[in-house]
């Protein structure tokens, strides 16, 4: 989960410090879910919960869906595997020869 909240912070483009004042937490209490040294509380989800009602509290907690509740909102996404399609090869006498 640190690493989801984390990719959220970075999102919002908001610090741990920031995320603390709103939330009416120790900056500290921040510092250690993100590097994993505590697990969140149920105050510390239900006050993220509140403050950003956007946010997937299923995403935060297991990884699955998205970031964000609504499509409104754009979240940095895992871009999508590429895969070729076709190789074109352009020769200098103004000729080409596609490969696929």
């Amino acid at each position: 989960m640190n690493g989801r909240l984390q990719q959220f912070l970075d999102a919002e483009n908001i610090t741990q410090s920031q995320l603390a004042d709103s939330l009416g937490v120790a900056r500290a209490g921040i510092s250690h879910i993100l590097s994993g040294r505590n697990k969140p509380g149920f105050d510390f989800i239900e006050g993220l919960a509140r403050k950003f009602p956007d946010l997937s509290i299923e995403w935060l907690i297991t990884g699955k869906g998205r970031m964000y509740k609504s499509a409104a909102v754009s979240a940095p996404e895992e871009p999508e595997a590429k895969r070729i399609a076709k190789v074109v090869i352009f020769y200098d006498d103004n000729t080409f020869k596609e490969i696929f």
